[in-house]
């Protein structure tokens, strides 16, 4: 068999592929992060980033993951003994559920199979009858399972009992439409390896000014992630300078595009990866997929786990595989971030390929074919 130049397409749910461009911004001197110079880029970053959460509210930049932001967001809202009441429907419905119980809340689950969704009706009958709940915890797109959350339907019940709504858009933002102070999101966080298309170390959190004024009455001690240290200096410690820089010419591109643009993209994406999977015979494991990842059972006749890995090695595309309960049962290509239809294109070849090797029986242009059907029908 004849060696191949291998080049490696990176079409999982995070970390995303960054743009050339970004990735030389980030090699650019370090300079002190106490500098006026450097304050600028800061200020300049966060403003840029406000416009992508569509937001005027107080906006804070991590060095950290998301997974930081969302204990921040716990910290500083939810005393011991509180209840909040939690969407459990994957790995990172879970996480808050975590998080929100190391730090002593009483959760009231509202407890999701794996790829099904939750509506706004079992928000609203939970909340009536846990009216002492103090917050909503949930997850704008669950990544472990490629489906996505009503979060403008959720906010409306939310705040008609006048709770707090609390939403991890970690991989969701840019992809999903989210529209933090329109649909009154009190807190929402967010990680730069996802839609910003860049390298991880960033978290990002909101904060509303009725969240402010639950944090100020709350009471569990905390220092990294205390609010107000950085609601009095956006950089009480020392931040992650070099990508910050990125973070700032991020913000500026898609801002150029335009976020509805943005959302359009991910959308005509999303709807081209579907297309493919479907004419190639394979089910959706989401009851309610979005325009972050397209989550796909695994043929009865094919290991998942083989799969995965022979795209990855053999082919240079990487996918992800489930998690958890789900490892070896489902794939989950990314849709998000530095991508184009030609991404698409090369992720339903490699599948092709690889399912082929494995004994799937298809013809080849297959899912191809309805990819780019796709395509010429949006004119893209």
């Amino acid at each position: 068999m004849a060696k191949m130049v291998k080049k490696n397409y990176l079409l999982a749910p995070g970390p995303t592929p960054v743009p050339t461009d970004l990735l030389l911004e980030g090699a650019r001197e370090t300079i002190h992060h106490r500098t006026p110079q450097f304050k600028k880029i800061m200020e300049e970053a966060i403003e840029g980033t406000k416009y992508v959460f569509q937001t005027t509210n107080d906006l804070f930049l991590l060095a950290s993951s998301g997974t930081g932001a969302m204990e921040m967001a716990v910290v500083n809202l939810v005393s011991p003994g509180e209840k909040v009441i939690v969407v459990v429907g994957g790995k990172f419905g879970e996480r808050w559920q975590q998080l929100c119980e190391t730090y002593g809340a009483e959760v009231v689950p509202i407890k999701l199979e794996y790829g099904d969704y939750a509506t706004p009706e079992m928000i609203d009958e939970k909340l009536k009858e846990h009216p002492d709940a103090v917050a909503v915890f949930t997850t704008l797109s669950e990544t472990s399972t490629g489906t996505v959350m009503d979060i403008e339907g959720f906010a409306k019940v939310v705040k008609a009992h006048g709770k707090l709504i609390v939403v991890d858009a970690i991989s969701g933002l840019i992809a999903q439409p989210l529209k933090t102070d329109e649909w009154k999101l009190d807190v929402v966080v967010a990680g730069s390896q996802k839609g910003f298309m860049l390298p991880p170390g960033l978290g990002f959190i909101t904060f509303s000014e009725d969240a402010w004024k639950k944090a100020e009455k709350n009471s569990v001690p905390s220092f990294y992630f205390n609010a107000f240290a950085y609601k009095k200096n956006p950089a009480p410690y020392t931040p992650a300078v070099n990508l910050i820089y990125q973070l700032k010419k991020a913000v500026e591109m898609l801002k150029e595009e335009g976020i509805e643009n943005v959302w359009e993209r991910h959308r005509i994406l999303a709807d081209a990866i579907r297309e493919g999977v479907k004419a190639l015979g394979l089910e959706f494991f989401s009851k309610r997929p979005g325009n972050v990842l397209t989550a796909v059972k695994v043929p009865e006749s094919v290991d998942g786990q083989k799969l995965v890995s022979l795209m990855r090695d053999e082919f240079g595309v990487t996918i992800a595989g489930g998690q958890g309960s789900m490892k070896g049962k489902i794939f989950r290509i990314a849709h998000l971030g530095y991508m184009s239809k030609f991404d698409t294109i090369v992720a339903i070849s490699a599948l092709e390929m690889a399912l082929r090797k494995l004994g799937y029986k298809l013809e080849y242009g297959t899912g191809l074919k309805a990819v780019e059907e796709v395509f010429e029908r949006e004119d893209v």
